[in-house]
């Protein structure tokens, strides 16, 4: 791993694995509007670097009926380097992801944190859709996860998550929501 990469991941874990003081009970407030005093630097500014930034905003994900299960807002972080998530379902749990363009292994990755679940994702741009996947132990064997992002008209943007138990012969949707802007 690349030494920006290694201070990503340390950022990441700084960001999401102490708590402050005093905010045992706090909700935590979303990152600030994207481009808001943060500008690239030079060594994150290729065209790869960019693949994801059609994520970027503060969106409203509903589900395939339509029913709001909840909020996003994807930021840059790290002087362009990286994409910070924020989620918050219709519940109100939260997660938060740190995204990145390593250019050493020209791959993007994924460290997710929520809802009970851990992700470690890797892969990049596949007919221009983001696909990141990985495996991880769920307790009872090995689980694949594959994410795909789908920029849709209109600035839309579609998520799919699934998951496989088989390594990958077959697939169960965990997740299926259609990102709408919200400002």
């Amino acid at each position: 791993m690349c030494r920006s990469s290694l201070s990503l991941v340390f950022l990441f874990l700084g960001l999401t694995a102490f708590p402050q003081p005093g905010s045992a009970q706090k909700t935590p407030s979303p990152p600030p509007p994207v481009g808001s005093g943060e500008s690239v630097i030079p060594a994150c500014s290729a065209d790869e670097h960019r693949q994801f930034d059609f994520w970027l905003g503060y969106w409203e994900v509903t589900d395939t009926t339509g029913q709001v299960v909840g909020t996003n807002a994807i930021t840059r972080v790290a002087s362009g380097c990286g994409l910070l998530e924020y989620w918050r379902s219709a519940s109100g749990r939260t997660g938060t992801s740190l995204n990145w363009y390593e250019p050493g292994t020209g791959k993007w990755h994924q460290l997710w944190v929520g809802l009970g679940i851990y992700l470690r994702l890797s892969g990049g741009l596949e007919d221009g859709r983001m696909v990141l996947s990985g495996k991880r132990d769920s307790g009872g064997g090995a689980v694949i996860d594959r994410i795909t992002w789908t920029p849709l008209e209109g600035g839309r943007v579609r998520q799919v998550w699934e998951s496989s138990l088989d390594g990958g012969a077959t697939w169960k949707l965990q997740f299926d929501g259609m990102y709408a802007r919200k400002r």
